[in-house]
């Protein structure tokens, strides 16, 4: 059976092209995001990660680290991040596991168990490498996300669950749709009015089993 929500990742030790490390380590106590790829040098891929460099002072402000995979090796890894910074103007500073072994993908059911890398291979052979995992200070997985080699990913839309993610946890709270930080908030149903006007203070009955409140500062 795959990782399902709230699971424990698997604690792989992993190669990369800043070094080898254990997954847990490398999460320690922060919230970290697991984005994968089919192939390095593909066009789609490169302006992925291209996006993820830019970002960075926006994973660094929510306390975020971030790690790619793909799998081929290292020094394709080092080579391709020289493409990645040329097409989106930042230093891409984050690891990229060499899972040319297909351990984290199968072990992050992103592969069947039967899959393997034949010589001469293209991203076809591993299409299903295409997966947003976010990863909580527990280790546990919060959140998943998989998609098709032709689309490329909104790591905008990656950064707002992110919001989301950690402001649930701060607060206990839940998110509407589209939410943006700053917007209102929904106190959970577990929450009685009484316990709900105690820690949120006023808040608005959309529907008895809807309410929402200011964001908790």
């Amino acid at each position: 059976m795959g990782l399902r929500i709230n699971d424990t990742i698997p604690n792989l030790t992993v190669e990369t092209d800043q070094g080898s490390f254990a997954l847990h380590d490398f999460v320690g106590d922060n919230w970290t995001i697991l984005f994968s790829h089919p192939k390095d040098f593909t066009p789609v891929c490169t302006t992925e990660f291209s996006a993820v460099a830019q970002l960075a002072g926006e994973w660094e402000k929510r306390g975020c680290k971030v790690i790619g995979v793909s799998v081929d090796g290292v020094e394709d890894h080092k080579k391709w991040k020289a493409d990645i910074e040329k097409v989106g103007g930042a230093p891409a500073g984050f690891p990229i596991i060499a899972d040319d072994g297909l351990d984290v993908s199968k072990a992050f059911d992103m592969l069947p168990a039967e899959a393997y890398l034949p010589d001469g291979r293209t991203p076809a052979h591993s299409a299903t490498v295409r997966s947003v995992f976010i990863i909580g200070p527990d280790k546990q997985v919060k959140l998943m996300m998989t998609y098709p080699m032709t689309a490329g990913r909104n790591f905008a839309e990656v950064l707002r669950a992110l919001d989301a993610l950690q402001t649930g946890a701060k607060h206990g709270v839940a998110t509407p749709a589209d939410w943006t930080m700053g917007e209102d908030v929904i106190i959970p149903p577990t929450v009685n009015n009484e316990d709900a006007k105690a820690k949120f203070g006023e808040f608005e009955a959309v529907l008895p089993y809807l309410r929402k409140t200011k964001m908790p500062g």
